[in-house]
C-alpha cells in the first residue's frame, strides 16, 4: 500500500523508502546502467588485482604493503554497499529500500569513511617511523602491532558508527530521500520529533572519525620534511617516492569528503544534478585511484604487475 511516499508491506510490517535522487532516470537509465557497472568492475578489477599482488608475494608481506592492502579492501567493503543497490534501481520501476536496509547501507558507507581516515593515518604512522627512526622500526612497528591497528582502524569506527544508527532507529514522519543511496543525517530528517540529539553526536562523531588521524598525519609529515631537509637529495627522492601515493590519495579522499558533509548539510541550496555528483564523489574517486595510484608509484607492486601481465601474456601465445 502507497501513501503520500510511504510504502508499507503490512504483512511482514516493513516500512519502505523512497530515494528520489536520480536524474532524469527514465530517459537515461541504460546509459547510467552501463557507466556505474563499468565502473564497479573497474574497480573491482583493479583493487582485486594489487590485493592479490600483495597476497601472493611473500617479500610484500611486510607492515607498508599490508595497510595498502587493508585500504583496498576497505574501498572493496564501501563500493559493495553502494554499487549493487545503484545498478538494481537504475533497472527498476520503482527506487525504494527497507527503513533497515537503509540504515545499514548508511552504516556501511559511513564506517567505510571513518576506517578510510584510519588507515591512512595508519599508513602515515607507518611512514613516519620508517623514515625518522629507521633503526626503530623492527621493534616499532611488528606484525602483531600491525594486526591491532588494524583491528582498531576498523573496530572503533563501526563502534562509532553503530551508536549514531542506533540514535538514528525511530518512527519516521517522512519517506523521501532526495539521494540515490542512504545517508545518516538525510535518515534522521526524516524522523519525528526533535533530532537534536542525533545532530549533535553525527557532528561528534565526525570530529572524532577526521580531527585526530588528520592531526597525527599533520604530525607526521612535519616530522618526515624536517628529517628530509637534514638527509641527502637521495634520501629526499626515497622518501617522497613512498609517500607521495599517500599524500596524493589523502588529498583526494579529504576533499571528497569535505564535498560531501558540505552537500549534506546544505542540500537544497545547490543545484540538484551537482549535489548529486558530490554525493557519489567518494564512491567512485578514491576506490579507483587507489590501486592506480599505489600499482603505479610503488616499483615493488608496480614490477609484480608488469610481470603478471607478462606471464598471461605468455600463456596466451603458447596456447
Amino acid at each position: 500500500m502507497e501513501i503520500y511516499g510511504l510504502f508499507m508491506d503490512y504483512s511482514t510490517n516493513i516500512t519502505y523508502l523512497f530515494l528520489e535522487g536520480h536524474v532524469e532516470l527514465e530517459k537515461y537509465r541504460y546509459f547510467y546502467f552501463v557507466i556505474t557497472f563499468t565502473v564497479y568492475t573497474l574497480i573491482l578489477c583493479c583493487n582485486a588485482v594489487v590485493i592479490s599482488v600483495i597476497y601472493t608475494n611473500k617479500p610484500l608481506h611486510e607492515p607498508m604493503y599490508i595497510f595498502i592492502a587493508a585500504l583496498l579492501c576497505n574501498s572493496l567493503f564501501g563500493t559493495a554497499a553502494f554499487y549493487p543497490k545503484v545498478l538494481s534501481d537504475f533497472l527498476s520501476e520503482k527506487q525504494i529500500i527497507s527503513h533497515g536496509a537503509c540504515l545499514f547501507q548508511a552504516f556501511c558507507l559511513y564506517t567505510y569513511a571513518a576506517a578510510e581516515f584510519a588507515l591512512l593515518s595508519a599508513m602515515a604512522y607507518d611512514r613516519y617511523v620508517s623514515i625518522c627512526k629507521p633503526l626503530q622500526y623492527a621493534t616499532l612497528v611488528k606484525m602483531s602491532t600491525v594486526k591491532k591497528i588494524l583491528f582498531f582502524c576498523w573496530f572503533v569506527p563501526s563502534c562509532e558508527i553503530g551508536i549514531s544508527i542506533i540514535l538514528t532507529y525511530r518512527q519516521l514522519c517522512k519517506f523521501k530521500l532526495n539521494r540515490v543511496y542512504c545517508s545518516n543525517y538525510t535518515i534522521a530528517k526524516l524522523s519525528c520529533g526533535d533530532t537534536t540529539v542525533m545532530n549533535t553526536y553525527g557532528l561528534f562523531a565526525l570530529a572524532i572519525a577526521v580531527v585526530p588521524p588528520m592531526t597525527f598525519i599533520f604530525y607526521s609529515y612535519v616530522r618526515i620534511i624536517y628529517v628530509c631537509l637534514k638527509n641527502s637529495k637521495d634520501f629526499r627522492r626515497k622518501a617522497l617516492q613512498t609517500c607521495f601515493p599517500h599524500l596524493c590519495i589523502l588529498t583526494t579522499f579529504s576533499c571528497t569528503a569535505c564535498f560531501e558533509v558540505i552537500n549534506s548539510r546544505f542540500e537544497g541550496n545547490v543545484p540538484h544534478i551537482f549535489a548529486m555528483i558530490m554525493s557519489v564523489e567518494n564512491m567512485v574517486i578514491s576506490p579507483l585511484l587507489n590501486p592506480i595510484v599505489y600499482g603505479l608509484k610503488l616499483q615493488e607492486i608496480s614490477k609484480r604487475i608488469k610481470r603478471l601481465i607478462w606471464k598471461r601474456k605468455m600463456h596466451i601465445f603458447a596456447d
